[in-house]
């Protein structure tokens, strides 16, 4: 039998920010999920590889959801969470808060707030003196009570991070998502095992250069202290990953977390008996940013020393896969008759109002109440998708609203088609068309857009009729983060505007090979 393999990404799609954990023999992983609905996606993993969703640890996002941290303390499960204001939110300034459950799989708690404010991406750790703590961006700091649901203090300053020469092509410093780990001499350590390991070091992982922008901007470094409290050691092989040249195929790769493998026992890696160790951050593909950032793995090395190092510069061709991993599943297509409503699993809303879901109902498919008067504003069902060329296609039926299938990236900038009941409406860049297409003026019509490496075509047929080709065609790859300033991307996208509803049948997802 064959080394297992992997090609990256493990998680295609937008997944930007990934926080995994290790729970006995499987990882759980999330990752920021902003202005969706239902929120913090959970998928867990056997070997880092392949991955399956589990379910939701946030129903109703208070704001925009940014990075998080995943901790466990004590055989209880805590996520840690910056809300960031929009329109529609609960909050009005950033804001930390907390969600708990007795397993990763739930139910969770409602959202905890620790009243930290102005602050994102929250790293937890337990010192060695046995206390909890969260790390956030700047890099500050803030005491935990022992419960881990309120705080003790206030934040302040202990780290200034690492500086790159000023001639590197960033977007700027920014100096963010700090995640902790202990590794002592015996390669563990949690509570009363850390103040019994004291040749063990906390290790403190953050992300430099701005997370768009340049695709040589976003890196990870690594700095290490024996305790909690500092002083911090900047490693001397910082970063420790980043993008070089644009020629890469993965830009901008940053925000990692580092876990140890499945594997157990000695390792080539790791002078220190405790499995091998691996990195999941995330990164741009080249020339598909339209694909948001996804998520990449690869193997971590250890020095004499102690020091974390890439195993790889670029992790852009086949890579070795973690000791005991499946193959590698595939991309794969879904036809969704809408028997069920898959929220979370496959659909999401965006930018949603609180209790969006009210909107849905499953009646001979999914129907929707109308919201809004044009698509960017009618909180659509969204769909995250990885792959370069895919088809989707729907049959929708309008009853006083208008409906339709789009490529979504935010309320400014899509594209794709709808109808009303009178003549159908064409959308690019966010906005209305001036064409005219002499589409039959009915209430239910099949829609198909195929997205072929940015090049979009539409099609459209009555039910059982022949499919018509839309007159015109879309490029949209610069339907990105770095051209609206909004870190999303994407998505198929199933809206329905004005004070009616529509009804939603038989939608399929298709890769298209390359």
């Amino acid at each position: 039998m064959s080394d297992p393999v992997f090609v990256n990404p493990v998680l295609g799609g937008d997944r930007p920010d990934p926080a995994v954990i290790k729970v006995g023999d499987e990882y759980w992983m999330t990752y920021s999920s902003f202005e969706s609905a239902p929120g913090l996606l959970l998928y867990r993993s056997p070997d880092l590889v392949n991955w399956t969703y589990s379910g939701s640890a946030l129903a109703e996002p208070l704001g925009s959801t940014f990075a998080v941290d995943i901790a466990e303390v004590d055989g209880r499960f805590f996520i840690y969470i910056p809300f960031i204001p929009t329109p529609w939110s609960a909050v009005e300034e950033p804001a930390i808060f907390v969600v708990h459950a007795d397993s990763m799989e739930g139910p969770w708690s409602e959202p905890i707030d620790l009243g930290i404010r102005w602050a994102i991406d929250p790293g937890h750790v337990v010192g060695e003196d046995g206390k909890r703590y969260l790390f956030v961006n700047g890099v500050r700091r803030i005491a935990l009570t022992d419960d881990g649901l309120a705080t003790v203090g206030e934040l302040e300053h202990v780290y200034d991070g690492w500086r790159y020469p000023d001639e590197w092509v960033t977007e700027a410093y920014a100096l963010e998502g700090p995640k902790l780990f202990w590794r002592g001499s015996a390669g563990r350590g949690f509570g009363a095992e850390r103040q019994q390991a004291p040749d063990g070091w906390f290790y403190l992982v953050s992300a430099v250069g701005g997370t768009g922008g340049p695709p040589t901007g976003h890196m990870v470094i690594v700095a290490r202290s024996r305790s909690v409290h500092g002083p911090w050691e900047n490693s001397p092989h910082n970063p420790i990953a980043r993008t070089t040249d644009a020629a890469e195929r993965w830009w901008s790769r940053g925000h990692a977390t580092l876990v140890r493998g499945p594997g157990a026992g000695a390792s080539a890696r790791s002078p220190i008996e405790d499995g091998d160790w691996w990195m999941v951050s995330h990164g741009y593909e080249n020339g598909y940013r339209t694909l948001g950032r996804q998520i990449l793995l690869e193997p971590i090395a250890w020095t004499d020393d102690g020091w974390p190092v890439a195993g790889l510069h670029d992790i852009g061709g086949t890579l070795d896969a973690p000791a005991g991993a499946g193959a590698q599943h595939p991309a794969i297509g879904f036809e969704d008759d809408f028997s069920a409503l898959r929220l979370g699993e496959r659909w999401t809303f965006h930018a949603p109002s609180p209790g969006e879901a009210s909107r849905l109902r499953l009646d001979d498919g999914l129907v929707m109440a109308g919201k809004g008067s044009e698509p960017g504003d009618t909180s659509p069902l969204a769909l995250v998708v990885g792959d370069h060329s895919y088809e989707v296609e729907v049959d929708l039926e309008v009853d006083g609203s208008e409906g339709g299938l789009l490529l979504f990236f935010n309320d400014r900038m899509f594209c794709g088609m709808g109808i009303d009941g009178q003549r159908m409406l064409s959308y690019s860049g966010g906005r209305v068309t001036h064409w005219r297409e002499p589409a039959p003026a009915v209430r239910r019509l099949q829609l198909r857009l195929r997205n072929d490496e940015h090049i979009v075509t539409g099609w459209y047929r009555e039910p059982g009729g022949e499919w018509i080709r839309h007159g015109v065609r879309y490029e949209a790859s610069g339907y990105h983060a770095n051209t609206m300033g909004d870190l999303l991307s994407l998505r198929p996208a199933l809206y329905a505007a004005g004070d009616g509803s529509v009804r939603f049948r038989d939608f399929a997802y298709r890769p298209l090979s390359a």
